[in-house]
């Protein structure tokens, strides 16, 4: 058995992609943003944004098309050829493995700071093991998840923004800021909005994919944006970019500098179920594009099985939490990020690329969305950190590699 079961309705669809974003966004990447853009980082995250709504769009309109698991794998083969679709789905699958350890770090870091790596490693198999429970299952405890985490942020950003502590002045750009630095601060804030991608991934699980997924992706998309602008303004008039650059845990610092301690435990509280929230999506995402690639032979065909009762892809869930393991007990978190986004910025390059060729009867978006999310990706990819982007083009290349070893076409 080899066929996922439709279960989830728009609601679902829109939970999972903001489990995945908010969880990523508010608690990881502001802090390094901030150290590459300094005062910029709200341009950095204008930037970053507008290149999320052309690839939402593109892979809204796509995913109507096709939907199936393994989101821009599968456009990509479609529309572009079985290269780029498995170019496409490498570059999920070991971005957003990387995304994973970020994630399960982030939950270590909050919850035992001295010893990030075993709760880490606990978190991943806790969550493995609830995906392999059912996708029905996982989009219920994203949904508690996302509530709980949006309550916390409310309560942290209203009451920094009418505390003394907020100075206005301090959203102003300053002479440091360069284009450069709001590019990469861009690139690294991407990973906080590539989180809707969980919507397209599980295509073959929504019903009605048609109506449901091109809604789906940019109300969640609009959600995100409207809470990473709100915690980016209070972080920067509480702590400015300074300050945050080097904050270990910036929203923890954040009710710390507004003279408010009682929020601070529960800061890391929501920091911690946030990160698992994105955790808990992510390794939805990865193990669905493992299976299409599976199913083509791109990967090992046992990892193509489905639960005949569960109805969930029960080995490449299995495998995705046993590498995700490996990783958070030996990665760093600040290059997990870099190394996600330019992963992730490639793959989207060629859904906007596969987006291009649609024809005015298949949903087609306007020209200039494809075009503008395809230049923005690598323009974004291209500015992370040096070694970021040295990683990632190694990293691509291995796949062009098995790909051109494994050269016979999909029986």
């Amino acid at each position: 058995m080899t066929v996922l079961a439709r279960r989830l309705g728009v609601s679902d669809a829109v939970v999972v992609g903001l489990g995945a974003m908010i969880g990523a966004g508010v608690f990881a990447a502001f802090a390094p943003a901030a150290r590459a853009a300094g005062s910029g980082l709200l341009f950095g995250l204008g930037t970053a944004a507008v290149v999320a709504y052309c690839n939402a769009t593109s892979s809204a309109r796509l995913a109507a098309r096709y939907p199936e698991s393994g989101g821009t794998y599968v456009y990509g083969r479609e529309r572009l050829g079985p290269f780029w679709g498995h170019l496409a789905g490498w570059a999920f699958v070991v971005g957003k493995t990387a995304s994973c350890a970020a994630m399960a770090l982030t939950v270590g870091s909050y919850v035992w700071p001295g010893h990030p790596h075993v709760v880490a490693v606990a978190a991943v198999a806790l969550l493995t093991g609830v995906n392999y429970a059912g996708v029905e299952k996982s989009a219920w405890l994203t949904r508690v998840i996302v509530a709980v985490v949006l309550a916390a942020l409310a309560a942290v950003v209203v009451a920094c923004l009418t505390s003394s502590a907020a100075d206005a002045g301090r959203l102003d750009v300053g002479s440091g800021t360069s284009l450069g630095g709001v590019l990469e601060a861009a690139g690294l804030l991407f990973f906080a909005f590539a989180g809707y991608a969980r919507i397209a991934t599980l295509g073959e699980e929504v019903r009605d994919p048609s109506r449901t997924i091109p809604r789906a992706i940019p109300i969640a998309l609009a959600i995100a944006l409207a809470v990473y602008a709100a915690v980016a303004v209070a972080v920067l008039s509480v702590l400015g970019a300074g300050r945050l650059a080097v904050a270990a845990a910036p929203l923890a610092a954040l009710a710390d500098a507004a003279g408010l301690p009682s929020l601070g435990s529960a800061v890391r509280a929501a920091a911690a179920v946030a990160a698992l929230g994105s955790l808990l999506a992510l390794i939805l995402g990865v193990s669905r594009t493992t299976l299409a690639m599976a199913r083509d032979r791109r990967l090992p065909g046992a990892l193509a099985a489905v639960h005949p009762r569960r109805r969930v892809p029960h080995r490449a869930e299995l495998a995705v939490g046993l590498v995700v393991a490996v990783l958070a007990a030996t990665v760093d978190l600040r290059g997990a990020i870099g190394f996600s986004s330019f992963g992730v910025l490639a793959y989207y390059a060629i859904a906007n690329a596969s987006a291009w060729t649609l024809g005015p009867d298949e949903g087609r978006p306007p020209r200039v969305i494809p075009v503008a999310g395809a230049a923005g990706c690598l323009v974004l990819a291209f500015a992370l950190p040096l070694t970021s982007v040295l990683t990632g083009v190694a990293v691509l290349a291995v796949g062009a590699v098995l790909y051109l070893g494994r050269r016979r076409e999909p029986s």
